[in-house]
């Protein structure tokens, strides 16, 4: 279900995506200015595609439960003061950015020998 909602996001033409940054902002995972005065801050896009976004949200509460360098990522972030929620939206830009790297990159041809 989650691979065929990336691939749904990603449609026939892999091309059309330029950046890791691009298939962030289709899944809804970019950060969004929202600073006011001194206060400089994110928040998120609630924009994009909600089931592909649903799909890594999946992945990554499954993760967090069963993978072990997952667990033990979960642990160092925690010990570092983030919460469930920030560490659930670090993971889904981590599994987007390996997206990108398979779904997205053009392969080079090998060289004739």
């Amino acid at each position: 279900m989650t691979a065929l909602e990336m691939l749904n996001l990603v449609g026939d033409d892999s091309s059309r995506i330029r950046s890791e940054s691009a298939i962030a902002k289709l899944c809804g995972l970019c950060p969004i200015p929202a600073s006011s005065g001194k206060t400089n801050r994110f928040r998120l896009n609630h924009g994009g595609c909600r089931q592909a976004n649903a799909a890594l949200y999946r992945v990554a509460i499954v993760r967090m439960r069963n993978h072990p360098p997952t667990l033990a990522y979960v642990s160092k972030r925690k010990k570092d003061g983030k919460s469930n929620r920030e560490i659930v939206r670090c993971l889904k830009r981590y599994m987007v950015h390996k997206i990108f790297a398979h779904l997205c990159r053009p392969e080079k041809p090998l060289a004739d020998a």
